[in-house]
């Protein structure tokens, strides 16, 4: 296996995480109606079995990172994998509610590792030309895993009696998760760690394997990764061995903090859950059968995938900062439109709805005391209102500096780093210099290579070994 082969096949294994990730969050939709009835919830209970795997994440979220400097991310992708696999047979045998909801927390503890320790470990083992592409599969496989998820239930629903359906639904998810722990076998430790542990044969090793250059590129890897680390040490004992954290939360940076936690709170505020968690029943409230409740789910997968992929090849034409503010409108308007679609009735009513939610799903693939009979339609339509404000705070914000630089901006590039960089208008030029270099480095590189485009240079006849086994595994 080339040098090439090996990092992209270690970043397609890595990327199952979020592959997992997906699928984790999205098979709870075809579930629902027999949850409700097996363990005898009401909306309410229901509402606490579906929301446990969200409480597991957001505890694994913000759990994963210290394990994984502690122990290096393969390991912790290795415990997250057997968090995938027993989360999967121990909901699907679950005979009590406790039990259910127990299992389904440890899932959600696996889609929040996941979410944290899958993109770190494919930067730090991707070289600098492919780190961006290659760190978008791992969000790519996160849609990917959800349309899997939508698809599989469809299926299953169909071949299975409704009885034990459901269980198989959630249990389906072992293969994937056992698939995930064996490959982990075949792909190496973050360098980058290996480095901080001061394990600097092992991390030259491993950067010779899945570099470029050889042995002269790995030790100029590893030179650059020793250096980048020395620095963070000497700036840490600079603030008087203030933890990264603590350095990081000082009212200089409060502003661009704020600004990005209120758009990522708005972001999932949005709605986007609700979808993913209930889509089935979303349709079936607005008069859709159970099987064409299923199949509108997989519509919604399909068109999370596609959208996801237009966002990649679009994203550094237009920039980051204007498709969030058309994602924002758009995911308005859209949720407008689903709330209209509830207050009809009749065959138009379902067909507003589904396309509301379509044209939602899109724009967020693109950009990011009422009654239980009625609380689907006000709940949608609720959200358009974090989704309104979601556009305007994006008035507030800059676009990003890196893509301003790269097509040419450098002024607005400056401003941008004067304002929420350190060390004001010499800390703003030297950021930049930064930038420019690296930019330059993959035009070089990019020449060098024949002026491919890094998407054609990913998707050549050397990777599609790996690339063919991630597709044939997903």
């Amino acid at each position: 296996m080339t040098s090439r082969t090996s990092v992209v096949f270690s970043a397609l294994v890595a990327a199952l995480g979020g592959l997992l990730f997906g699928f984790d969050t999205a098979v709870i939709s075809g579930t629902t109606d027999a949850l409700q009835r097996v363990f005898a919830l009401d909306a309410a209970g229901l509402g606490f079995a579906v929301t446990a795997a969200l409480i597991g994440t957001i505890v694994g979220a913000f759990t994963a990172g210290p394990p994984a400097e502690r122990l290096g991310r393969r390991r912790v992708l290795f415990v997250l994998a057997l968090f995938f696999l027993v989360a999967a047979v121990g909901s699907a045998m679950a005979a009590s509610l406790p039990v259910f909801v127990a299992f389904r927390f440890l899932g959600g503890l696996g889609v929040g590792g996941a979410s944290v320790v899958a993109p770190l470990y494919i930067a730090e083992i991707a070289p600098a030309r492919l780190r961006g592409r290659l760190v978008a599969l791992n969000q790519l496989n996160i849609v990917a895993g959800i349309l899997i998820a939508f698809c599989s239930n469809l299926v299953i629903a169909r071949a299975m009696p409704a009885a034990s359906a459901w269980r198989w639904m959630l249990g389906v998810q072992a293969f994937p998760a056992a698939v995930f722990f064996g490959l982990l076998f075949l792909i190496p430790e973050s360098p980058r760690w290996l480095a901080k542990e001061g394990r600097l044969d092992e991390a030259r090793r491993v950067l010779a394997r899945v570099g470029e250059g050889g042995a002269a590129g790995a030790d100029a890897e590893l030179a650059a990764i020793t250096d980048s680390l020395d620095e963070g040490r000497a700036q840490a004992h600079a603030a008087g061995g203030a933890h990264v954290h603590a350095r990081l939360f000082q009212r200089r940076y409060s502003r661009p903090i704020g600004l990005a936690m209120t758009i990522a709170v708005f972001n999932q505020l949005s709605g986007i859950n609700a979808i993913l968690y209930y889509a089935p029943r979303v349709f079936q409230q607005a008069g859709a059968g159970k099987e064409s409740s299923l199949a509108q789910s997989v519509a919604v997968g399909g068109t999370n995938l596609v959208f996801t992929i237009v966002a990649l090849f679009i994203i550094d034409r237009f920039g980051r900062r204007p498709l969030l503010a058309v994602g924002g409108l758009g995911a308005a308007l859209s949720l407008g439109l689903t709330a209209l679609g509830f207050s009809m009735h009749g065959g138009s009513s379902a067909t507003l709805v589904l396309a509301g939610i379509l044209g939602f799903i899109a724009c967020h693939a693109i950009g990011r005391a009422v009654p239980a009979d009625t609380a689907w339609r006000w709940m949608l339509g609720v959200q358009a209102v974090p989704a309104a404000v979601f556009f305007a705070l994006l008035f507030l914000i800059p676009e990003s500096p890196r893509w301003l630089a790269k097509q040419g901006r450098l002024a607005e590039a400056r401003q941008v780093l004067a304002r929420v960089g350190e060390g004001g208008a010499a800390g703003a030029d030297a950021e930049l210099g930064a930038i420019a270099a690296s930019l330059d480095e993959g035009r070089a590189q990019a020449h060098a290579a024949g002026g491919a485009h890094v998407h054609a240079q990913l998707l050549q006849r050397r990777y599609s070994r790996p690339i063919f086994l991630a597709i044939t595994i997903a």
